[in-house]
């Protein structure tokens, strides 16, 4: 993060801009925007500018920049053509730690102007730092289309019942609850379509609701690793959570997805090191949610897929916890696709069987003759590890010895790697990845030359 956005009070706020052209003009009206205190220095005014003092919105106090001008500036905008004197600004205004923008010159900027939409109160603020201009623009105009014009009547309306919603529960998280459960009603309904009384009256109702603190499980599926494959149910839960519980195998790009002031638990699992069971997390999840928190069970690619998703919404289940599960895009697939490989291509493959690669608990035994069956492919999770064994089952039940695998490791990442050999081979290739890492085993593992197209 090049730029830390910040958002100003100028109100009475002592301004000083130097040049009074078409581009001074118009920072001065933002700035008069937020209540500024504009003061000019410039030699000559341009005709909007001087409109402005004729109306008495600015102050024009010198023709000449003089240091002494800094005494109780807030912060500096120089807007000449004059290059000598902008760099001099941008120094004096350096040792006396005043915020300076010199326009057009991001060298010589200790704060820039972020592109603005404005639903004030609401106020969204975007920038490239300087690098994508065009770019920008063309996310302004996205999100200007999504968002209502009386989006800040919300907020206004929200604000002025802050007060007395503090005073009605006193408990952090009832409020928060309780404005989250309003923000989605259709109180904001009401107001988008300048219906304020109505808002008014089922805000007043909304306060006398009961159960605001009844805790939650969701269980929500974070796919094979691209934060972009994560589903739009998927990050509204996450906004929405109190505490999250994650995975090893969770990426940092989809861990920057959760809302920031939510509290954050590893319970994840590595092979050869001390771990938290399934019982604990069991029971930690029934924990949190009976203190009334909305807990989410976040699990790599899907939690009905060799994710023990089941095992945890039974023991919601039989805690009387409400719960919910979220589906994601589990990881045969999502890196599949990635590798360019269709597991069911109907010239190769009639079907496909996911199995695990661990062993099962229950006692149950793989049906060798079935997973040896060529026409169906065979993709095999958290292989690696048992990945030696499977291959001389498969072989000796009867897969072909030349038959094509493909081992991807991190899958769907910019780190992604994927190998192409026999089943043979297999010993010998999986000293290559990286865990995790996922088998597919079948002739569709042949198209991936041809059909690749995701390159780190």
């Amino acid at each position: 993060m090049n730029y830390l956005p910040l958002f100003l009070d100028l109100k009475n706020k002592k301004i000083l801009v130097i040049g009074a052209g078409e581009v001074a003009f118009n920072k001065i009206t933002l700035l008069l925007r937020s209540e500024a205190k504009v003061n000019v220095i410039a030699k000559e005014l341009c005709s909007e500018v001087k409109t402005l003092l004729d109306e008495k919105k600015i102050d024009w106090i010198s023709e000449e920049f003089h240091k002494s001008f800094l005494n109780k500036t807030f912060l500096v905008i120089s807007a000449t053509n004059d290059s000598k004197l902008n760099q001099y600004i941008f120094n004096v205004c350096n040792d006396y730690c005043i915020f300076v923008n010199v326009v057009d010159n991001q060298s010589k900027c200790s704060f820039i102007f972020p592109s603005i939409i404005d639903r004030s109160p609401i106020i969204i603020a975007l920038s490239s730092g300087g690098t994508a201009p065009v770019l920008l623009r063309l996310l302004r105009e996205k999100i200007e289309s999504i968002l209502p014009i009386r989006l800040g009547d919300v907020a206004k309306i929200a604000g002025k019942w802050r007060k007395k919603i503090k005073q009605h529960f006193i408990n952090f998280l009832e409020r928060r609850r309780f404005w989250e459960r309003l923000f989605k009603s259709i109180f904001v309904e009401y107001i988008l379509k300048g219906n304020k009384d109505q808002a008014v009256n089922f805000l007043k109702k909304s306060i006398h609701d009961i159960n605001l603190l009844k805790g939650e499980i969701i269980l929500v599926g974070a796919g094979p690793g691209d934060s972009g494959l994560l589903t739009l149910r998927g990050l509204q839960v996450l906004q929405e959570a109190d505490v999250v519980l994650y995975d090893y195998l969770i990426s940092q790009d989809v861990l920057d997805l959760i809302r920031r002031d939510a509290k954050r638990i590893c319970v994840g699992k590595r092979a050869g090191l001390k771990n938290i069971t399934q019982k604990e997390i069991n029971i930690l999840l029934i924990s949190l949610a009976k203190k009334g928190q909305k807990v989410v069970r976040l699990k790599g690619g899907d939690p009905f897929i060799f994710g023990r998703g089941g095992e945890e919404i039974e023991a919601a289940k039989k805690a009387e916890i409400d719960f919910q599960v979220v589906p994601g895009i589990t990881s045969a697939i999502g890196i599949a696709a990635y590798s360019g490989i269709p597991l069911t291509d109907r010239r190769y493959s009639h079907g496909v069987i996911f199995i695990t690669g661990h062993k099962s608990t229950n006692g149950f035994i793989n049906n060798w003759s079935i997973l040896c069956d060529a026409s169906y492919t065979l993709v095999i999770y958290m292989g690696i590890l048992q990945a030696k064994e499977i291959s001389k089952k498969l072989i000796e039940f009867g897969r072909s010895k030349s038959t094509p695998i493909a081992i991807i490791g991190q899958g769907t990442t910019i780190n992604q790697k994927v190998i192409i050999g026999r089943l043979d081979e297999i010993e010998k290739i999986i000293k290559l990845i990286i865990a995790p890492g996922l088998l597919i085993v079948g002739e569709v593992v042949l198209l991936h030359n041809k059909f690749k197209w995701f390159q780190t």
